[in-house]
């Protein structure tokens, strides 16, 4: 048997043991606090779902999008070692002006704004 033969056959077997080890394993007998809504024993006084402001999906979408812009230019340093610098560099500016238009696109249409 190969290695990869071998690795593949031990991966599985500890994945196969570990998932039926996590079914057997947890106690099965729920107390009353455990089946409450809320750990702490108390009953909700109201209910849990609340609207939900779509503002802050705004946040996250603009987090992940600025997010991606730094993983997308991590690599800068090192394409500038390659034969043509100069391509490497037009293509970060290309990246990084869509987004600042982007963003001020957005400002100017007041998409941006938190209270309306």
């Amino acid at each position: 048997m190969n290695l990869i033969t071998t690795m593949i056959a031990i991966a599985t077997t500890l994945s196969i043991v570990l998932a039926i080890v996590s079914f057997w394993l947890p106690q099965m007998t729920p107390d009353h606090e455990k089946l409450s809504p809320y750990e702490c024993g108390f009953d909700p006084l109201g209910t849990a779902r609340l609207p939900f402001s779509l503002r802050f999906f705004l946040v996250a979408i603009l987090f992940l999008l600025f997010d991606l812009e730094i993983a997308l230019l991590l690599p800068l340093p090192w394409g500038d070692q390659l034969p043509a610098p100069l391509t490497t560099f037009t293509w970060a500016t290309i990246v990084l002006a869509l987004l600042t238009l982007g963003l001020a696109y957005e400002w100017v249409q007041g998409g941006l704004e938190w209270a309306e």
